[in-house]
């Protein structure tokens, strides 16, 4: 009989002693031991078992779960006399900076203050008897929700000292999530009051603690060494693309296959593949999110589970506000393409609409990217990846978001994609303009008024158009074609569907006196550059392709048609 599932359990004991369903992953706390690495830092995406695994650490290790073998007998780590010796014999300081999430540094200052107040509580017995000296008993009264910064950023420092004195060993301390407030403070515009903060935190409780044995700290992303990292040169890193650990996260297939049997459902392996493999870390292939994978092992229905199950404001805010080359990069991603670039892992926040390939780098951490392949070229010291979408999944998660671009003004948006199928341009110019002022903010730089600049509009639409024709076109943008490169072209799988050409001008108000002028020259520009070559050579009648002018000025826009396509 097929074990129960139970969704969202992230405390490895509970999973253990009401016999859920659980994976053997307890391989991971030999290999982390055995490494003998002082501060180790781990990335993996969201969703893919980080929190469980902390929880299994905290209860191997800690002394509050002493003689707990029942916890890990049959399981990998303890077919280890060493690690059964070890089981139990550490003070372990445990928390999480998941729920840190907020919109101001000081809300965000007062519920880390909260975390340290409450790990305190824990220990009130330290206080009993001489073990600490009046100066101490003070420092540990003094942890509270409203501790000034001294007092909070020596907490964690201050309690391995304590708790080190009262049971004669070092302590270990396990850190979750320890990137989701720097990632909120980037959002909400505090980037530099939190780094100030986390950076005194991390140089008192990892660098310069005597009575630290190890530490452990997981997250989504590798936040520069110079931002919150800078004085810690004892910290070991491990990406996604290193190979440590690498299976020690997610499922492998082999053992999603097996639990596919243990269901009885062993006829859709090929299925659950094609939505949910494509995960690599390190040299390890074929790794699936377990959020996905239990969720559909409990509903044995496919969908959009991992991709959904979290807020991907940071993702699409990058990729809506990106410039053309980001979007035309994107573009090509969603169409199964391959992306080549240089990839730094350390995420400079600061960088991430500046630099280059920071919002790869970001992609490639989150688990929305895979590596194919990874080049390291000597003349420049730089690595070069070779990246795709993860899996279907991702794909389709991607496709609801670029929708959503367009939510405010969906109903506009959709007919300007019927009135385009049926050649109807004066709904198309009625409707082109609706989406137009509702979406155009979206898209501009913030450095002129919004709708003066239509560049990122208008590849933000182009992505939406992508999205909405798939099944009816193939569309390309910004392709070479007879003697130039035409903005849109819409090529149809279908032989009754005619095959289009977009061209996108801004009015040149000294050349062009009005927008009508605008689009007769975006329309000279299709034929004089011969842009219907490229549809000619698949083989469609000349006399099948449409073609369409758009003039933009400000807010407002005006499309005209070539004679084949005018009605």
């Amino acid at each position: 009989m097929a074990r129960t599932i139970s969704i969202g359990c992230q405390n490895y004991g509970t999973i253990r002693r009401e016999g859920y369903f659980y994976i053997d992953k307890t391989s991971f706390i030999r290999e982390w031991w055995e490494s003998g690495d002082s501060v180790t830092l781990i990335t993996r995406p969201r969703r893919f078992g980080k929190t469980l695994t902390m929880s299994m650490t905290e209860q191997f290790f800690s002394v509050n779960y002493a003689k707990r073998e029942e916890l890990f007998e049959g399981l990998s780590v303890w077919e280890d006399e060493k690690f059964r010796k070890l089981q139990g014999t550490y003070p372990v300081i445990s928390l999480s900076f998941a729920n840190i999430k907020e919109q101001n540094y000081e809300t965000a200052r007062r519920k880390l203050c909260h975390i340290f107040s409450n790990l305190y509580s824990q220990y009130d017995f330290l206080l009993e008897g001489s073990l600490l000296n009046e100066k101490e008993k003070r420092f540990f009264d003094a942890v509270s929700v409203d501790m000034d910064d001294v007092t909070a950023t020596l907490s964690l420092h201050q309690l391995s000292l304590y708790l080190s004195r009262y049971y004669g060993k070092n302590v270990l301390i396990l850190l979750d999530e320890y990137d989701t407030p720097m990632q909120e403070a980037y959002v909400h515009g505090y980037w530099e009051e939190m780094t100030a903060f986390t950076r005194s935190l991390f140089n008192a409780a990892f660098k310069t603690n005597s009575c630290l044995e190890r530490a452990l700290m997981t997250g989504i992303t590798r936040v520069s060494r110079e931002s919150i990292f800078s004085d810690l040169n004892n910290l070991k890193v491990v990406t996604t693309t290193s190979d440590k650990y690498a299976d020690s996260f997610g499922f492998t297939e082999e053992e999603v296959f097996a639990a596919l049997e243990e269901f009885e459902l062993p006829e859709r392996k090929q299925e659950v593949k094609r939505w949910y493999d494509g995960f690599t870390f390190g040299s390890q292939t074929d790794i699936y999110n377990p959020w996905s994978i239990l969720n559909y092992l409990d509903t044995k229905r496919l969908g959009v589970y991992w991709a959904d199950s979290s807020s991907n404001s940071l993702i699409g805010k990058l990729i809506r506000e990106g410039n053309k080359e980001i979007k035309q990069e994107f573009e090509n991603l969603l169409k199964g393409g391959t992306l080549k670039v240089e990839i730094d892992e350390q995420i400079v926040y600061g960088e991430l609409y500046g630099k280059k390939n920071s919002i790869w780098s970001l992609l490639l951490a989150s688990g929305y990217l895979k590596t194919l392949e990874v080049e390291f070229t000597e003349e420049n010291g730089q690595w070069n990846y070779s990246l795709v979408l993860t899996n279907k999944e991702v794909g389709i998660m991607f496709s609801n978001m670029i929708r959503g671009w367009f939510s405010g003004s969906d109903s506009s948006y959709n007919e300007f994609i019927k009135a385009l199928l049926k050649n109807d341009l004066k709904a198309m110019n009625a409707y082109m303009n609706r989406v137009a002022l509702a979406t155009f903010s979206y898209f501009d730089t913030g450095k002129r008024p919004s709708g003066s600049e239509p560049e990122r509009f208008y590849h933000g639409f182009v992505l939406g158009l992508m999205v909405e024709l798939s099944d009816r076109y193939v569309l390309t943008s910004n392709r070479e074609s007879g003697f130039g490169r035409y903005d849109v072209m819409l090529e149809p799988k279908n032989a009754q569907d005619d095959g289009m050409i977009l061209e996108f001008k801004v009015q040149e108000e000294e050349e062009e006196r009005e927008l009508s002028d605008t689009v007769q020259a975006a329309l000279r520009q299709i034929d004089e550059q011969n842009y219907e070559a490229a549809l000619m050579e698949k083989g469609i009648a000349k006399e099948r392709i449409r073609k369409y002018g758009f003039a933009f000025c400000g807010k407002k826009v005006l499309i005209g048609a070539g004679h084949r396509a005018a009605t």
